[in-house]
């Protein structure tokens, strides 16, 4: 008896979250419902129910409108993630016994492509023959619906609630530059310095952030003799002397690691913009996407 009952209870909590957050992410009581194939006043007891387990109040209502209260944010967001893994689990279970096979369209920066993507391609496609891929580099591509495309590699922060993502790469802001240029021109010591060198100016301007002693965020405005919107030319300009450049570390680390780039001015280096899959919120994913998404998370894990 016991163990019904708790059973029940655990079937009612998670209808409660269910359909708090089909209202957060709908709008609506009215429309959540009719998602839910239920009556809007069953959806609003289930919410409210939610807030009084949780002691908490999640939604703002009025006759017009209803928006989250702050903790209903935070919740929302750990709910979204809780039913997106869920959405996932039950998708890798129908699929497991399913080839993968079809074309996959992706976007995703050239660097990005060239230097992680292209040289792993034989593994996955002796892994999955039957998987076609149509690649297309572009340097910035953020919504994967507006280019018809099945998923998107992005560089930078995304501000599309509609839009889900798994970050790659996460790491630091690094400042680089080839031992010859710092033996001809001296190592900056500390980021005011780089007004006095020549800098390679990327995609992201010359406003180049760091973090200074005490912590706060300090933002330089270099310059230079040479401007790309290019991550490949950017990278290969350092290497080649020509001045000192600045990107995120997984663009330079091969170069650091056999010492063809050297970082300088790590004790004010700052997080740099997180690069990401991302998809489409709501739609299933296919187990051709699936299997590519999983072969991305792989390489760039193994990774140094």
């Amino acid at each position: 008896m016991a163990r019904n009952s708790a059973k029940a209870v655990g079937v009612n909590k998670f209808q409660d979250i269910l359909a708090f957050a089909r209202v957060a992410e709908l709008g609506g009581f009215t429309a959540a419902a009719k998602v839910l194939s239920s009556s809007t006043s069953t959806v609003t007891k289930r919410v409210t129910r939610l807030e009084e387990t949780l002691g908490v109040q999640l939604l703002h209502r009025t006759t017009r409108r209803m928006h989250l209260t702050e903790f209903g944010a935070e919740y929302y967001e750990r709910c979204k993630q809780i039913l997106s893994d869920l959405d996932d689990a039950d998708s890798a279970i129908r699929d497991a016994h399913i080839s993968a096979s079809g074309l996959v369209r992706m976007a995703l920066p050239p660097s990005f492509g060239h230097m992680t993507v292209i040289p792993a391609l034989a593994q996955f496609y002796e892994r999955h023959p039957n998987v076609s891929l149509d690649l297309c580099f572009k340097s910035q591509t953020a919504n994967p619906i507006e280019g018809g495309f099945d998923l998107v590699v992005h560089s930078g922060r995304l501000a599309d609630s509609l839009l889900v993502n798994r970050i790659l790469v996460r790491g630091a802001q690094k400042t680089v530059a080839s031992p010859d240029y710092l033996a001809r021109h001296g190592r900056p010591m500390v980021p005011s310095d780089l007004v006095h060198h020549n800098c390679i100016v990327g995609a992201f301007g010359p406003a180049w952030h760091f973090r200074d002693e005490a912590g706060h965020e300090e933002i330089v405005r270099v310059s230079g003799k040479f401007v790309t919107d290019s991550g490949d030319i950017l990278r290969e300009a350092a290497v080649q002397g020509l001045g000192i450049s600045q990107a995120t570390w997984w663009l330079f680390r091969e170069d650091m690691q056999r010492g063809r780039l050297v970082p300088v001015l790590e004790e004010y280096e700052v997080e740099a913009d997180p690069i990401s899959i991302v998809f489409p919120a709501n739609r299933r994913v296919p187990a051709k996407v699936r299997v590519f998404v999983d072969f991305l998370l792989t390489i760039t894990r193994s990774n140094p």
